[in-house]
């Protein structure tokens, strides 16, 4: 089950999570994954400090994903992937898409963690918004 997440209530999914991992990927297509506790501002996410290796990646290849693992069990995982830019010691992050997913077997879990965007057909994997 996947859920659009709006970019423009990033800030809101990103704070319901606890920290994630940023993943980024070497000139070889090898996969680097470090713990990260992100900001977002502006719909712009921050990675504070992730290390030489994640910012030497994501300087050649700027298509990142962060991930971030549900609290609970069977809960949601928010997935959210971007272009990003080196910045100093930070790497920031302007996502392309969001969305919360669990796998159908899990379907019995708790509901998302923040309200989604769209309609009311959501079945027992949503909160419709208003």
């Amino acid at each position: 089950m996947s859920i659009p997440v709006d970019l423009s209530g990033l800030d809101a999914a990103v704070k319901e999570y606890a920290a994630g991992y940023l993943v980024t990927v070497s000139d070889e297509g090898t996969a680097k994954i470090v713990t990260v506790e992100p900001s977002v501002t502006d719909g712009v996410v921050r990675v504070a400090d992730p290390g030489n290796g994640s910012r030497r990646n994501a300087a050649a290849n700027p298509r990142v994903t962060l991930v971030f693992p549900p609290r609970e069990e069977k809960g949601f995982t928010l997935l959210v992937d971007g272009t990003a830019a080196v910045e100093g010691d930070d790497v920031t992050v302007v996502p392309t898409w969001a969305v919360l997913h669990r796998p159908a077997m899990h379907a019995d879990g708790p509901p998302p963690p923040l309200p989604v965007s769209g309609g009311t057909a959501c079945g027992n994997d949503c909160r419709p918004v208003g």
